[in-house]
């Protein structure tokens, strides 16, 4: 599957001002953002590019003070290495976790060290929520407990449940096929392929299965659509993880989450992007 990346200049450029952009195009399914030079780099599959639309939700920033600049190009999937590799560094949390890629060398061990090889897949713990996800589940306890990884990406919280002692197989669904293959050799990498199971599919994947702990890393529309799902397949006090999703929709989520048993015990935000924590009751 091929993607656009579609470059933003930001005049003048800053974090915040970058933030708001993110922010407004927050109905668009992009997958990730970059920051570089000034430049917004944004990251969206070849299906689901539309300048239009991309142009009418960036045209109400007109009046706010600074000038932007876009333009488009794609990238097929042979250069989506380069690309990714370039931007890689490794990543070390709350120094229980370091994400690397199979290129770095030298890097410090933690408790948990898993290896990341993106491809087109996202999720490689440089975006906030993933980060946020992850220093999460470093709070919570998951041995024995059964575990499903919802949009899992490259696989990189899936992978982290096994090696805390998750209960196999740990399930890691996404809609992409070229993020469930990625899943597969980063799980073969990790030395956990036996204890994660990639399924290409959506939320219908938990019609029959129950589980201990649900992860969510989506956006707020999925989330929305799903969440009374992940209410019926976890068991009473069982844990809801989400992320994906503004701080300004956290009352949102928390408000359509109570209304199936939800309830949210934890919320933390990193410039704007916000974890969930709820339980079932």
């Amino acid at each position: 599957m091929n993607y656009y990346e579609v470059r933003i200049g930001i005049t003048p450029f800053s974090e915040e001002v970058s933030e708001i952009v993110i922010a407004q195009l927050c109905d668009i399914p992009f997958e990730s953002f970059i920051n570089e030079d000034g430049v917004l780099k944004c990251y969206i599959k070849e299906r689901d590019f539309s300048p239009e639309i991309i142009d009418l939700a960036l045209s109400e920033l007109n009046d706010s003070g600074f000038e932007l600049n876009v333009s488009a190009g794609l990238i097929v999937n042979s250069n989506w290495n380069i690309l990714w590799e370039s931007n890689f560094e490794p990543i070390i949390i709350d120094e229980r976790c370091v994400i690397k890629a199979s290129f770095h060398k030298g890097i410090p061990n933690a408790k948990y060290n898993i290896i990341i090889d993106p491809k087109m897949a996202f999720g490689t713990g440089h975006h906030h929520t993933t980060r946020l996800m992850i220093e999460s589940m470093l709070d919570i306890s998951f041995d024995g407990k059964r575990v499903m990884d919802m949009g899992c990406g490259t696989g990189i919280l899936a992978i982290l449940a096994a090696k805390m002692g998750s209960l196999c197989p740990v399930y890691a669904v996404d809609i992409d096929d070229i993020a469930v293959e990625s899943v597969k050799e980063n799980t073969f990498v990790n030395g956990v392929s036996e204890k994660i199971k990639a399924v290409e599919g959506d939320s219908s994947i938990l019609d029959d299965k129950i589980f201990d702990i649900i992860l969510a890393n989506i956006n707020r529309n999925i989330i929305l659509s799903d969440i009374e799902k992940y209410s019926s397949s976890l068991v009473s006090d069982g844990c809801l993880l989400l992320s994906g999703f503004y701080s300004d929709d956290a009352a949102m989520i928390e408000s359509e989450g109570a209304k199936y048993g939800l309830k949210a015990i934890f919320k933390r935000s990193i410039d704007n992007w916000t974890v969930m924590k709820m339980v079932k009751k």
